[in-house]
């Protein structure tokens, strides 16, 4: 089964700023959560989190918590994310 997934909107320019380089590994690294603080974040990451340190050997996971659900990440916690290695944000709906 082939799935075509389709994008409907009209810009063509690149978004601003850059990606991150890839990571060639996750062992030993430290990984920052950030929830949009609503209940169905905590299992879901809780499982992440013990996935990423048996099966990839992640070293540290961080989890911090919005604010607002429904605004971005508060400045404490994206200064914070300079010290991470890499970043999960998720929803709890």
């Amino acid at each position: 089964m082939t799935f075509r997934v389709l994008d409907p909107t009209a810009e063509k320019t690149a978004p601003p700023g850059r990606l991150a380089p890839r990571l060639d590994t996750l062992e030993g690294k430290t990984i920052g959560f950030i929830s949009n603080g609503k209940e169905g974040t905590k299992g879901y990451f809780a499982h992440l989190e013990r996935l990423l340190r048996a099966e990839l050997g992640v070293a540290e996971v961080v989890w911090r918590t919005k604010s607002n659900y429904s605004a971005p990440a508060d400045k404490h916690i994206v200064d914070e994310i300079k010290s991470w290695d890499a970043v999960v944000s998720g929803l709890g709906d």
